[in-house]
């Protein structure tokens, strides 16, 4: 296969997808880990200590540059993927097999991978953007992300919203975790049921725990 079919090809794009799908869900776990120091209930300080090292250290900051590279890549190649199903879908069935024939969230990855990007621009404005431009611009200064997360969760809709992209993210890992593996090549009996029930117990967990945090600064379980 040349560099140019894994772009354009459907295996290529399916191949390019479960490799990036792959290194997201790496990210989800860092994230949701560094994230969870709030819990610790320390007036922030593990969670900022944290987000500074990911934030003023040279490996980290790289590693954030292949991160916006494969999410791009994953948001383009499932456009792409989408676009062409569609197209090749035609005229619609002459039977609706609903739920029989797939779940709804495996027939709807498009949609909801539109509504993690909204969530995600909405996110990175609420908190990467501003942090970042401190960083590199500011010269000294910070912000203490702490205390922006308690500012921020205290408005209801805002908490609303984050709750409603968690639980879009959740069906979209429900159908892409063991997609992803099953792509690359991690396809049989054996294994189907348990990549099936790891997929489930991973969106559960990931979509739990990010719900979480928001919910936990609105209702002052947090100091």
């Amino acid at each position: 296969m040349t560099w140019k079919q894994v772009f354009t090809s459907s295996v290529g794009k399916k191949l390019v997808m479960g490799f990036t799908g792959i290194f997201l869900i790496l990210f989800l776990i860092i994230h949701v880990s560094l994230n969870a120091c709030i819990w610790a209930n320390d007036g922030g300080k593990m969670f900022n200590a944290g987000a500074h090292f990911m934030g003023a250290n040279v490996v980290p900051r790289i590693l954030e540059i292949g991160l916006f590279a494969g999410l791009i890549l994953h948001i383009v190649q499932g456009l792409m993927l989408e676009l062409s199903n569609r197209s090749k879908r035609g005229i619609a069935y002459a039977s609706d097999y609903g739920n029989r024939g797939s779940k709804w969230y495996s027939r709807s990855m498009g949609i909801l991978g539109t509504l993690i990007l909204l969530f995600l621009i909405l996110h990175m404005s609420d908190f990467w953007f501003p942090n970042r431009a401190h960083q590199n611009f500011v010269l000294g200064e910070e912000i203490d992300l702490y205390a922006k997360m308690k500012t921020t969760f205290s408005e209801l809709w805002v908490v609303i919203v984050y709750v409603l992209g968690c639980f879009s993210l959740g069906y979209h890992l429900a159908h892409g975790f063991q997609s992803a593996f099953k792509t690359m090549g991690v396809h049989n009996k054996k294994y189907n049921q348990m990549l099936t029930s790891i997929g489930y117990g991973f969106s559960v967990i990931i979509t739990l725990a990010f719900a979480m945090m928001p919910l936990s600064f609105y209702l002052s379980w947090l100091n």
